[in-house]
C-alpha cells in the first residue's frame, strides 16, 4: 500500500485520515470472524443477532442497520494496522489480529454496560437493554471466544508460528489487565477517597493495555526489532492515557448529541472519573465537605450533580483534565522519535495524538 503524506485535520471533531484507510479491512476482518456464524431465520433473540446488533451490522429485528453511525470508531484495530505498516508498508500479516483486538474490546463494552447500568452506547439501546443481562452476558463471552479464534489466522497471512503465539499472549495478557482495570473502576465506586495515583494506575490496565497491545502487537508482526516494538508500546500507553482523560472529560463536560452520552453522568453514578479525583485531592472546607456527602449517597438528583460541578469549576478540574492530556499527547510523540518512520507514518501518528487529546467525541 502506498501513502502520502496525510492533509492536516480541518478539526479536532474529524477522525485522522488513517481511520478511512484501514476502515475496509477492519471491516472485513470482523465479518470473516463473525458474520459467517449465520443464525437461523427469525431468531430476532438469537446469539449472533444480538453480537451483530452491538457491532452496527444489524438493528434489533436482525435486519441490516440503515445508520452507520452505530459502528464505533474501531480505534485499537486501526492502531494494530497503522504499527505494522509504518514499520513494514504492508498490513496483510496483521488483519486478523487487528479484528481480534475490535472483537475483545466490543466484549468488554457489552459488560461494562452491564456493570455501569448503561441504557445507550452509540446513539441506540444497549444490548442489556434489548435482550436482558443473561443474554447479553453470553454475547459477550462469545464475542470474547470469537475474538481468541480470530487471532490464530494471523499463521495463515504468512505469520510464523512463535510469532502467532507471541501475539496471542500479548492479547491475552492485555485483556487480562483490562479486566483487572474494569475491576478496579468498579471498586472506587464505593470508596470516596481516591488519589490521582492509584487512578492512573487502573486507567493504565483499563484503557491503556489494549492501546499498548494494539500497537505493540501490529509492530511485533512487522518487525523483529525490539526497540521499535518497544518504541510503540510506549506510545500506546500514552496515547491510552490521553484517551481516556479526554473521555473523562466528554462524560462530564461533553455535548451529548456529539459524544453519545449523557452529559453529567459520569457524576450522577457516583464514577471516579479523573476531574473529581483530582478534586477530592484538592478541596477542603465546604468543598470538600459536600463532596463526600454527596458521593456517599446512593443516588443523586440534579441540586447534588450542579453542586459537584461547581467544586470542579471552583477547583479548575477542566483545566487539569486538559493538561494532563496535553502532556500524556507529548509524551506519545516523544515515544517515537528514535523509530525510523517514512513521513507520511510520522505525520499520521501526530494527527491521531492530536485527535485524541482533544476529540469531541
Amino acid at each position: 500500500m502506498t501513502n502520502q503524506p496525510a492533509t492536516k485535520l480541518d478539526t479536532r471533531a474529524q477522525l485522522p485520515p488513517m481511520f478511512a484507510r484501514y476502515k475496509s479491512r477492519v471491516e472485513q476482518g470482523l465479518i470473516q470472524a463473525v458474520a459467517q456464524r449465520d443464525t437461523p431465520p427469525n431468531e430476532a433473540d438469537s446469539l449472533y443477532v444480538s453480537i451483530k446488533y452491538h457491532l452496527g451490522w444489524v438493528d434489533q429485528t436482525g435486519s441490516p442497520a440503515t445508520d452507520a453511525i452505530t459502528q464505533g470508531k474501531a480505534l485499537r484495530p486501526t492502531l494494530c494496522l497503522f504499527a505494522c505498516e509504518a514499520l513494514s508498508e504492508s498490513v496483510e500479516q496483521a488483519s486478523s489480529v487487528a479484528a481480534a483486538l475490535e472483537l475483545i474490546h466490543n466484549f468488554s463494552l457489552i459488560h461494562d454496560d452491564i456493570q455501569d447500568q448503561d441504557r445507550e452506547r452509540r446513539h441506540q439501546p444497549t444490548v442489556w437493554c434489548v435482550w436482558g443481562v443473561p443474554k447479553a452476558l453470553v454475547a459477550g463471552n462469545a464475542l470474547q471466544s470469537v475474538g481468541d479464534l480470530a487471532l490464530l489466522n494471523t499463521n495463515k497471512e504468512g505469520t510464523s508460528p512463535e510469532v502467532t503465539l507471541k501475539v496471542s499472549q500479548l492479547l491475552t495478557a492485555s485483556y487480562l489487565e483490562m479486566i483487572e482495570g474494569q475491576c478496579m473502576d468498579l471498586a472506587f465506586e464505593s470508596e470516596v477517597y481516591i488519589t490521582a495515583a492509584q487512578y492512573l494506575n487502573m486507567i493504565a490496565c483499563k484503557t491503556g493495555a489494549l492501546f499498548r497491545s494494539g500497537l505493540e502487537i501490529g509492530a511485533s508482526v512487522a518487525t523483529a526489532d525490539a526497540a521499535d516494538v518497544d518504541a510503540f508500546s510506549r506510545f500506546g500507553s500514552n496515547i491510552g492515557r490521553a484517551f481516556q482523560i479526554r473521555d473523562d472529560y466528554l462524560g462530564i463536560w461533553g455535548d451529548t448529541a456529539t459524544s453519545g452520552k449523557a452529559a453529567g453522568n459520569d457524576i450522577r453514578r457516583r464514577k471516579k472519573s479523573f476531574p473529581v479525583v483530582f478534586a477530592l485531592e484538592q478541596a477542603n472546607g465546604a468543598a470538600l465537605d459536600d463532596l463526600t456527602r454527596i458521593y456517599q449517597q446512593e443516588e443523586l438528583d440534579d441540586k447534588d450533580v450542579d453542586r459537584v460541578l461547581d467544586i470542579l469549576d471552583e477547583l479548575g478540574s477542566k483545566e487539569q483534565s486538559d493538561k494532563i492530556a496535553e502532556a500524556s499527547a507529548e509524551e506519545a510523540v516523544e515515544s517515537l522519535k528514535g523509530v525510523s518512520l517514512p513521513d507520511w507514518a510520522r505525520e499520521e501518528a501526530e494527527d491521531l495524538v492530536d485527535f485524541l487529546a482533544h476529540r469531541e467525541y
